[in-house]
């Protein structure tokens, strides 16, 4: 019975419409890595000391706004704009995608974040490609803390802003989603970098070479993450499921 049921998951994730899917994730997270690594890249050109001038964060912060409202506004209606490896997870444990599904996406969102820093590093030449790093007065733990919480914030939004029970509201979802990575890279961009994105902190970190601390943008956000889609269908809307046309279920 359970290999019947992982062929029939596995075939339900390479459907034509499934492989649509991980494209439009491919696209929206490639914009998206390019538009946060370009930005801090950009940043640290325009200033003699970007790492403690405030408009650097600022900066950062706008980029991410405006990066992650557009691009989970061009891949809702196809992939559901997750992203972010975190996102699809919280997603997967909310049972609203299948883990095979998720599996895909992961890899659709991993390699365009990586795609997109080689290009910024092809194209910059003389540039580094900034990696996330904690703040030397942080342990690894705290760290992971501060962008477990991140990213609870993020998920709850993803799913607040995509539930149909929100109305008139779900329009503006997208922008709610990237106000609230922006606010969180604003509060913790100077202590853990404000990732909340696996893939995001991934890719930059492959092309650099460096992978110090990276288990502190994977263990914290993918905690947070399940912590938020649980809560979310269980706590605030216990035996309710909003099913994919919408309807509400039990």
């Amino acid at each position: 019975m359970a290999p019947a049921a992982f062929t029939s998951c596995f075939k339900q994730s390479v459907t034509p419409g499934a492989l649509r899917a991980y494209l439009a994730e491919f696209i929206s997270t490639f914009f998206y890595v390019f538009a946060v690594v370009g930005s801090a890249m950009a940043s640290r050109k325009l200033m003699s000391d970007s790492v403690t001038d405030p408009s650097s964060l600022v900066l950062v912060a706008m980029a991410n706004t405006f990066a992650l409202s557009s691009t989970v506004c061009i891949a809702a209606n196809v992939s559901g704009g997750h992203v972010n490896p975190a996102v699809t997870f919280g997603m997967a444990v909310g049972g609203h995608i299948s883990v095979s599904t998720a599996l895909f996406y992961w890899v659709s969102q991993m390699s365009a974040s990586v795609m997109a820093c080689l290009l910024l590093k092809v194209a910059t030449v003389s540039q580094d490609v900034p990696i996330y790093t904690i703040a030397s007065e942080m342990t690894g733990f705290g760290a992971s803390m501060v962008e477990g919480v991140l990213a609870f914030g993020l998920v709850y939004a993803v799913y607040a802003g995509g539930d149909p029970r929100s109305g008139p509201l779900r329009s503006i979802g997208p922008v709610v989603i990237g106000l609230m990575a922006g606010a969180s890279v604003l509060a913790a961009g100077p202590f853990s970098g404000g990732s909340m994105n696996p893939a995001l902190a991934f890719g930059s970190a492959v092309v650099a070479g460096r992978f110090k601390n990276q288990a502190v943008y994977w263990v914290g956000p993918l905690i947070g993450a399940a912590v938020a889609g649980l809560v979310y269908d269980n706590v605030v809307f216990p035996g309710q499921r909003v099913n994919s046309d919408g309807a509400t279920g039990v």
